[in-house]
């Protein structure tokens, strides 16, 4: 017996020194929000209040000071997702997953990022002050990574640390603008479209504008398989262990449309979900300048800003910066490709993929005038041509870096133009308000025109010179308002007006937000914080109630069974709202989906049809196409000696949709409520991993919104008895200068990316109530509710 107590004695004893070891090794994981620290590069004490959300509030003497503390909090909260963003665009994620990144790492690799940033970095001024400053934040979070605790997943995966260059900033900038375009996605699909089936089944597409009726005014051969490119780019973005920009909405009221007389600023960018989530906040304050700001991981400006003086944000512009063209290569020398002047031959770049735990792989990427040719980089890829892609981003000077220094450090509206003016990719509708009372938007991107007739929705042919590029637009061409007499700005990823009767090419979304914006602000003339903080998630689609309308009228409604009598009822008696309580939403979107499967699947095929499901088109095309009787994807293409017509489709999806709900849900109507399918879970690279799923991801949440309302919580049609929300608002911001220091923001999970902090997921219930926060700028208020962190000059 005494044997068995000194064994149960020594046994609690090794639990409870296991215990305190795994305590007092997880507070040294933790971010360091109190104390002291010395730091080499800075010249005099700064100091940085941490407030109840984690916020950095960084107090110095001088900017280099400031950016070198802010490199360093950044990389404590973030360094795991900072290290991910930088491997992504020259294709080194496999060092740390092995093969199962392999193809993500390829496809990067071989884009021309790196080298379009190679080339950037050689022309950059290494005096001005935008280099200094970014020297300064890297030497920040590098001396985070020397001193600091390596972040948990360091040491999960085995990463070995390496300081951050300036490379790596531009490297993330060429991901994050790759992640905002729509082409690789779609022309491929369409050319597989048009080579199979003819022009004609394009029709119902929108392909000439026809959809695109809310516009943002302005003031002032044989056929082949190409459906591989849209496959496999799509699935390597939804892969990526950071996730693609998608949408965005933004909008900024003029005095004569609020309460106060002064300017009241709001956006919420949408991003693919992800935990960490997007965005890092800071505010920085010195002698000279202050600015409170969302930041990339590893960039050192942020893309969305404030101060007391303007505020600025962005969405997706949508525009068409990728081309693909058909190479013609040479029949004695496939080394060789047609141009107008002759057989020229392919550049060939030599790219080395490291693989853990495997043998390097070594690429030879073939480059053609038009940029690298995706055969090589793909898999599936059938078509006997080459093809190469041209994207703008890599093939136009790069001055992104300037850009964004000059978005946050601008003395005036016209300074702040300057900045606009140098980014030629991605697209971008950069929104900015100040306490002057001015509202302007301004259309980024480095714009160009065919010849006369090239559709650029298709592959172009390359040989020729025939679809080239024939003509750069000035940055005055680009579409903007700036004071417009209606009092306001707006965008919704929304085609833009003609400018000189040009409507450019682009891959915009479909109407709902813009029209549901619009409905708001225009009749209003007393805006105020409060109110615009429930347009900014309002969860109400106006265009679905008409679609609901044309779907209803192909129902013979006496025929109708009990349930799918209440259906229909709950459907007429819809106010087109996705609150969790509502019934409508889970009917509707069902039937969508199966309205969709049984018009599309049967030409498209599985795979095809499951592209389709991503693009901009297909959300574009909905509202128009059921009310075409005279459609040709009516007819499913697999009966023989039948031709289906819209009302068989439609009434057949209605009745499968109920049989559907019925299987999942429940025979009881009142019990398929929108809470219980639209659901939210905020996923960590690591927490696709069983045993790891409760300590990285955040969640689930049943979640209110839909795709294309205002608080824009995407999902994918599918049969699956939950829509899983993919993306949404990556943060959503109001900036109002009558009350400047009491401006409002929310993240969908929270500050820092380290799961020991108190700060990984405290705003998450928040934002998923649609309640914000402060973003504190009044220096008294954040003494007093903050922690204490003091960097020292350190020699050592």
């Amino acid at each position: 017996m005494n044997k068995f107590r000194k064994g149960l004695l020594i046994l609690v004893s090794i639990l409870v020194v296991l215990a305190i070891t795994i305590i007092v090794y997880g507070f040294y994981l933790k971010p360091k929000y109190d104390g002291e620290i010395g730091l080499k590069s800075i010249q005099k004490e700064t100091t940085v209040y941490f407030d109840e959300y984690g916020v950095p509030h960084i107090y110095a003497s001088n900017p280099k000071d400031a950016m070198v503390a802010l490199g360093y909090v950044h990389a404590q909260d973030r360094l795991w997702q900072m290290e991910l963003m930088r491997r992504i665009a020259p294709g080194r994620l496999s060092e740390l997953f092995g093969k199962v990144a392999l193809k993500n790492d390829q496809f990067f690799a071989g884009l021309g990022i790196e080298e379009a940033s190679d080339k950037a970095i050689v022309e950059l001024d290494k005096n001005s002050p935008s280099y200094q400053l970014t020297m300064a934040y890297l030497d920040g979070i590098n001396q985070f990574m020397e001193e600091g605790p390596s972040p948990i997943e360091f040491q999960l995966v085995g990463v070995k640390k390496e300081k951050f260059t300036i490379k790596d900033v531009y490297n993330i900038y060429g991901y994050m603008s790759f992640s905002f375009a729509m082409a690789q996605k779609t022309d491929p699909l369409l050319t597989d479209i048009r080579n199979k089936y003819g022009m004609d089944y394009l029709k119902d597409f929108g392909l000439d504008n026809a959809f695109n009726t809310v516009q943002i005014k302005s003031a002032e051969e044989k056929p082949e398989e190409y459906l591989a490119i849209s496959k496999s780019i799509s699935a390597l973005l939804d892969q990526s262990p950071i996730p693609p920009f998608i949408g965005s909405n933004s909008w900024v009221l003029g005095g004569k449309k609020t309460k106060s007389g002064k300017v009241i600023f709001a956006n919420d960018p949408h991003i693919g979900f992800s935990q960490p989530g997007t965005w890092y906040e800071a505010h920085i304050v010195t002698p000279e300048f202050e600015l409170y700001g969302c930041y990339l991981a590893g960039t050192p400006y942020p893309l969305l800003g404030h101060n007391r003086e303007y505020a600025y944000g962005l969405t997706m512009f949508e525009n068409d910066d990728i081309d693909f063209y058909q190479e013609k290569n040479s029949s004695t020398d496939s080394n060789q490709y047609k141009t107008p002047d002759g057989f020229s031959k392919y550049e060939i770049r030599k790219k080395i993929i490291k693989v853990k735990d495997s043998t390097n792989l070594v690429m030879n990427v073939k480059v053609s005038r038009h940029g690298p040719i995706m055969n090589d980089l793909i898999d599936g890829l059938n078509a006997k041509k080459p093809v190469a892609m041209s994207w703008i981003y890599t093939q136009q000077p790069i001055h992104i870096l300037d850009a964004v220094y000059t978005l946050s450090h601008a003395k005036s509206k016209a300074d702040f133009q300057k900045g606009v003016a140098l980014i030629a990719a991605p697209g971008l509708n950069v929104m900015y308000g100040d306490a002057k009372g001015n509202v302007a938007w301004w259309a980024t991107g480095k714009l160009y025109k065919h010849n006369k007739g090239v559709d650029t929705h298709f592959i172009l042919e390359g040989a020729s010179g025939n679809d080239d590029i024939t003509e750069f637009l000035d940055f005055s061409k680009n579409p903007s308002a700036v004071n417009p007499d209606w009092n306001y700005v707006y965008s919704a990823n929304n085609q833009p007006e003609a400018i000189d009767e040009f409507l450019y090419p682009g891959y915009y979304l479909p109407k709902d937000r813009a029209t549901r914006i619009t409905q708001l602000l225009d009749p209003k003339s007393n805006w105020d914080k409060e109110s615009v903080s429930k347009m900014i998630t309002d969860n109400t689609s106006v265009v679905a109630l008409d679609v609901v309308k044309n779907l209803i009228s192909n129902l013979n409604v006496a025929a109708l069974s009990k349930n799918e009598a209440q259906a229909v009822a709950a459907l007429k008696a819809w106010k087109g709202s996705s609150n969790l309580n509502d019934i409508a939403p889970t009917i509707y979107n069902k039937w969508i989906y199966l309205y969709l499967k049984n018009t599309f699947e049967d030409e498209l095929g599985k795979e095809g049809f499951k592209q389709f499901l991503t693009t901009h088109v297909m959300k574009q095309m909905i509202a128009g196409q059921i009310t075409n009787d005279n459609s040709l994807w009516w007819d499913d293409i697999g009966t023989k000696n039948k031709k289906e017509t819209r009302k068989e489709i439609l009434s057949q999806s209605f009745k499968e949709a109920v049989v559907t709900l019925e299987e999942q849900l429940g025979n009881s109507v009142s019990d398929w409520t929108w809470n219980k399918v639209h659901v939210v879970e905020y996923e960590h690279p690591l927490g696709k991993v069983a045993a790891l799923r409760k300590i990285f991801n955040v969640g689930p949440f049943e979640v209110s919104g839909s795709n294309e309302v205002i608080n824009n919580q995407m999902f994918d049609y599918t049969n699956e008895a939950k829509y899983v929300v993919k993306g949404g608002p990556s943060t959503r911001r109001i900036v109002d200068f009558s009350d400047i220091e009491n401006s409002w923001s929310i993240l969908p999970t929270g500050q820092s990316g380290n799961p020991l902090s108190a700060h990984y997921n405290d705003q998450a219930t928040m934002y998923n109530e649609g309640k914000f926060r402060k973003m504190k700028m009044n220096k008294d208020e954040i003494v007093k509710t903050s922690t204490k962190l003091v960097f020292m000059p350190s020699k050592n």
